[in-house]
């Protein structure tokens, strides 16, 4: 037996599968465990495919646990699975800033938008869910950052640094169109991400 317990993490999303392989010492309890890799694999409508051709990615003899998470596809698989809110809770004191914490953590999925308000303790107090309009969803957010050809870690640099560009959040209709017509009135990219970035 190693030193290390190596873990896969798997989220079964309603547009992506996600996996996360994370490193954590034995013998060390409540340590911060290290990220080994992420990605991200949408599935368009075809979760089983996607899930199979991401495994195959990987050597599953490596891993001394496996455990999946997903609103709807994690009880479709044969493997340890948790609710959202659970892996939530479980994730966020390795991953919550240095120094300080967090009052909320967003899940802004394909096909919903929820807040998770947290207490002084980091566990959750609240779940908040959004309207039902696509504007709210993460496939919304991301397929608006494609058509302004900004990746995700681009968009999380101009959401701190950019003066937002003020963009409708009521619909995703007008949400677009409001990004569109900005672009093309020449507003900056990196503003009408921000823009964007504060209506989520």
């Amino acid at each position: 037996m190693t030193d290390t317990l190596t873990s896969l993490g798997l989220c079964l999303g309603a547009s992506t599968i996600s996996i996360c392989r994370v490193e954590a010492a034995r013998r060390e309890i409540g340590g911060r465990p290290i990220i080994l890799g992420h990605a991200l694999y949408p599935h368009e409508g075809n979760p089983k495919a996607t899930l199979v051709r991401a495994l195959n990615s990987l050597e599953i003899k490596d891993f001394d646990r496996i455990t999946a998470t997903g609103r709807k596809f994690r009880h479709f698989v044969n493997l340890t699975s948790i609710p959202e809110p659970e892996a939530v809770e479980h994730a966020y004191p390795y991953v919550k800033p240095d120094g300080g914490g967090c009052t909320a953590v967003v899940s802004a999925g394909g096909e919903t938008f929820m807040v998770y308000a947290l207490d002084h303790r980091g566990r959750i107090a609240n779940v908040i869910t959004g309207n039902k309009c696509a504007s709210g969803t993460g496939e919304f957010f991301l397929q608006q950052l494609r058509r302004l050809d900004v990746s995700l870690e681009e968009a999380a640099r101009f959401a701190t640094v950019a003066e937002p560009y003020h963009v409708s959040g009521r619909c995703s209709v007008f949400c677009k169109s409001d990004c569109t017509h900005a672009t093309n009135k020449g507003i900056p990219k990196s503003r009408v991400t921000a823009g964007l970035c504060q209506m989520m």
